[in-house]
């Protein structure tokens, strides 16, 4: 499909010759728990995507970003859910990195070794329980000397066995007492720090998502970021561009899985011409739409508050047409070739899990409700 082969030609740009060593494992083994796709990811550069360039990465913009993901999601599923938490945590850290003071020099060293320690990072915010707000803590800290003790779980934990670095949110007493936000940086071989089995289905079983429980894990004070008096919207600024380009990227892989399908769908000209047509539709409006807002961040159209509501706007109608166009997929292949080809209805089954990730569109209609009726936007 040609909108499908530009984004793999974009994905080569910048990985030479990961789509064709991800494309040569049989897609069964590729999505399977003990699958090496994550490896091949960090062998052809792929932790380097979003890191700036003065940072030793490719310092990938936000429409090349999505373009990369929708070349992933195609070519396996699990990799592009995987290493979203990845490229949405790179994101964050390094949007605070562009202000003089906001992190401290141990933060600072950690940024610059990423690429060439090749440090693949995990998200630990509360992602997986349900109407969970992405930014509520799911891990406990108390205060202990020289740092803190970390105590909880985050299951579904994804890249949980190939990661280097996990990032947990916590909350700590602010200046009043009351809990604030803050985010740890954890080594993933960090005493304490251990990795269950959790998954349960074959559907993106390759992202490892599994459970990562902390037991009285220590952080030292200066790998935790926190708002200062100096700097009190810091926190804030992380949560704003973490919501953006999560937001952008996990979609972006999905659609990458449906116009996988759809591409099959087209090389064996099934149905009429006006159903491969619908199918084309919904498939590539799904992209266009997270295409625009990508373009709209990278030109710096939006303020933040914008950026959010316009993202999850295109997140919720992708979820839609995506789902149309994969039902579309199935039924114009038939029943025999959903009988013979278990990797076609797999690939259908991999773009649904959209709709789990958060915010989830009931949680989040009231605050956008209101913030198109000229309120904010208080997700």
């Amino acid at each position: 499909m040609r909108t499908l082969d530009f984004a793999r030609a974009v994905c080569d740009r910048y990985h030479p010759g990961l789509i064709k060593a991800l494309e040569e494992i049989p897609f069964a083994q590729r999505e399977a728990p003990a699958s090496p796709a994550l490896g091949l990811f960090r062998a052809h550069g792929g932790v380097s995507l979003l890191v700036p360039t003065e940072f030793g990465g490719f310092g990938a913009d936000p429409v090349e970003a999505v373009r990369v993901q929708r070349a992933l999601g195609a070519a396996s599923p699990s990799v592009a859910a995987g290493v979203t938490m990845h490229h949405f945590t790179v994101s964050m850290l390094y949007a605070l990195a562009k202000g003089a003071g906001r992190l401290a020099p141990a933060q600072l060293d950690l940024l610059h070794r990423a690429v060439p320690d090749q440090i693949l990072m995990a998200s630990g915010w509360a992602e997986g329980k349900s109407q969970q707000n992405i930014f509520t803590p799911s891990v406990s800290a108390r205060a202990v000397a020289g740092g803190y003790r970390l105590n909880g779980s985050k299951k579904p934990c994804s890249l949980a066995r190939s990661m280097q670095l996990l990032t947990a949110s916590i909350a700590l007493p602010g200046a009043d007492g009351s809990p604030e936000l803050a985010l740890a940086l954890v080594p993933a071989d960090a005493p304490g720090l251990t990795v269950h089995p959790f998954w349960g289905t074959d559907v993106l079983a390759a992202s490892e998502s599994e459970e990562v429980r902390l037991n009285e894990v220590f952080v030292p004070e200066d790998m935790v970021i926190r708002t200062t008096e100096d700097d009190p919207h810091r926190v804030a600024d992380l949560q704003a561009a973490g919501v953006i380009w999560f937001e952008m990227l996990i979609s972006a892989g999905y659609t990458g899985a449906a116009a996988a399908l759809a591409e099959v769908v087209l090389e064996r000209e099934r149905g009429t011409a006006a159903e491969r047509g619908q199918l084309v539709i919904a498939a590539e409006s799904a992209f266009a739409l997270l295409e625009g807002v990508a373009r709209a961040v990278r030109d710096g159209d939006l303020d933040s508050e914008q950026a959010m509501a316009q993202v999850l706007v295109a997140r919720y109608a992708a979820q839609d047409a995506l789902a149309r166009a994969t039902e579309l997929s199935l039924e114009l292949l038939g029943g025999v070739d959903f009988i013979r080809h278990r990797e076609h209805s797999q690939l259908a089954a991999s773009v649904r899990p959209l709709v789990f990730h958060p915010p989830g569109r009931v949680a989040t209609a009231p605050a956008l409700v209101e913030y198109f009726a000229g309120g904010p936007l208080a997700l």
